[in-house]
């Protein structure tokens, strides 16, 4: 679950906690989510004690401290500082705010002690990490962690499945197909029947029978690394040997299906992900499980159509249909 100040998600947790206590009590699982909501809200406010926000979610300093660390495994301050520097992590990623800049906005008076936290958290200085970075999350037991780009993610109270990813698949396509429309409508009668050919501007530049499954094994490698916080080399794929590809594959593919299984069970679809690179991005493994079966999709098309005319047409045109329904 996602934690947005502000957001129907936030009033959500409150509404979600359950009845009290006989003696008047929160539950520990109530006052741990009660917490999360108000550390969302108040996470720039330094200022801020931990007696301040046990006040917010009507607790005595000492009860509020005890429940939280029963329920954490860390003090709420200790839980603090590592979100912010988690939401630092990310501030080097994305923005060009200088290290001193980030490590003030996370709390710290002075560079050196903003250095010392991050060096302990992520292994290396700020400024080598920004270049090279590896992961956003810093391991805690209590899977509560900074969620990009301004919200907490709490763990799941309900499991984000593979369906809800296809229901996303859906309605992105419904929009865009939409979007498409309003396009199309600003043409002429000419230019709506004019011939479109099979190579498809902007995707692939003179795809062969050797380029797309190379960029196919290219796609699952290339997201595997990242989700390994490591790079990939385009270069493998230039007038790369089918006999390369099959070896690729063979560790890229079930690689990738693994890791696709694993957020799926466990309901981590909103997690982050690093894609290294000159301009360093974040997306979510969501994200980036539709944005592989969307370009895999055209890709595929085109490897099938091109090997049918060649005389190899026993893979149906690529379609799953019959291979999903075989196996069960």
């Amino acid at each position: 679950m996602v934690v947005i100040p502000g957001s129907s998600a936030a009033k959500s947790v409150k509404r979600d906690i359950g009845p009290p206590l006989k003696d008047g009590r929160m539950r520990p699982p109530d006052v741990f989510a009660a917490f999360v909501e108000v550390l969302t809200e108040a996470l720039d406010e330094h200022e801020a004690t931990s007696a301040d926000l046990a006040q917010r979610v009507y607790l005595s300093r000492f009860h509020f401290d005890r429940v939280i660390a029963a329920t954490a495994g860390k003090s709420p301050g200790r839980l603090r500082r590592r979100v912010l520097l988690e939401r630092a992590a990310y501030r080097l990623l994305t923005t060009t705010h200088s290290v001193l800049d980030v490590g003030v906005e996370a709390g710290y008076s002075a560079h050196e002690s903003f250095t010392r936290a991050f060096v302990r958290a992520y292994g290396s200085p700020p400024a080598q990490w920004r270049h090279s970075p590896t992961r956003l999350q810093i391991e805690s037991p209590n899977g509560v962690h900074f969620h990009p780009p301004g919200s907490l993610r709490l763990p799941a109270q309900r499991e984000v499945s593979s369906m809800d990813v296809l229901v996303s698949m859906v309605e992105h396509h419904v929009w865009l197909v939409g979007e498409m429309l309003i396009r199309a409508e600003r043409l002429r009668d000419d230019q709506l029947d004019e011939r479109i050919e099979l190579s498809v501007e902007g995707v692939d530049d003179e795809p062969t029978l050797r380029s797309l499954p190379s960029r196919l094994v290219g796609q699952l490698d290339m997201w595997g690394a990242a989700i390994e916080g490591k790079a990939y080399d385009f270069a493998v794929e230039r007038g790369e040997s089918v006999a390369h590809m099959r070896d690729r594959h063979a560790e890229a593919g079930p690689a990738f299906l693994t890791a696709v299984r694993e957020v799926c069970e466990q309901g981590r679809l909103d997690e982050s992900i690093i894609c290294p690179g000159e301009n360093v991005e974040v997306y979510t493994f969501g994200a980036v499980i539709a944005h592989v079966l969307t370009f895999a999709a055209h890709r595929r098309t085109l490897v099938a159509g091109a090997l049918h005319d060649l005389g190899l047409d026993d893979l149906d045109g690529g379609d799953p249909i019959r291979w999903m329904t075989q196996r069960g």
